[in-house]
């Protein structure tokens, strides 16, 4: 079973969220959207009329989104059936960190690795129906 496909996010916290979206906007060009992070689009190799995404987004230092973890960093992995591989998972022990949900872009659900880093997984919507592609119905 193919398990992760690819990056879907990258999130960090940060003491001044709004003057670190300045300085990588001026020094690096990544220019934030209004809710506050960046999108990169990019096509599926295999696929390329599908359209993929990898979000950039800073998150304020007292933000409970990466807890129970302390780290600074998250990585959001997209995968092919986040269904099966939880099943797998579970099975091997490893560490659920909250209950799997839905949204309307897809699937989501956290794990802890062997140090307590919590990862997010994303088992990403079609292209045609994610609502942030406008896309959507």
């Amino acid at each position: 079973m193919k398990r992760v496909t690819g990056i879907g996010g990258i999130f960090f916290k940060c003491d001044d969220s709004d003057a670190q979206r300045t300085w990588y906007q001026e020094k690096l060009g990544i220019e934030p959207q209004p809710w506050g992070g960046h999108v990169f689009m990019w096509r599926e190799d295999a696929d390329p009329k599908e359209q993929g995404y990898t979000v950039w987004s800073p998150f304020k230092s007292d933000s409970d989104y990466f807890g129970p973890s302390n780290q600074k960093f998250m990585v959001n992995y997209r995968v092919a059936d986040l269904d099966a591989l939880l099943v797998e998972l579970r099975a091997a022990g490893v560490e659920l960190a909250g209950e799997p949900t839905s949204e309307a872009n897809g699937k989501f659900a956290w794990i802890l690795d062997p140090e307590g880093n919590k990862i997010e997984l994303w088992e990403p919507v079609p292209s045609a129906t994610d609502p942030y592609l406008g896309n959507g119905e």
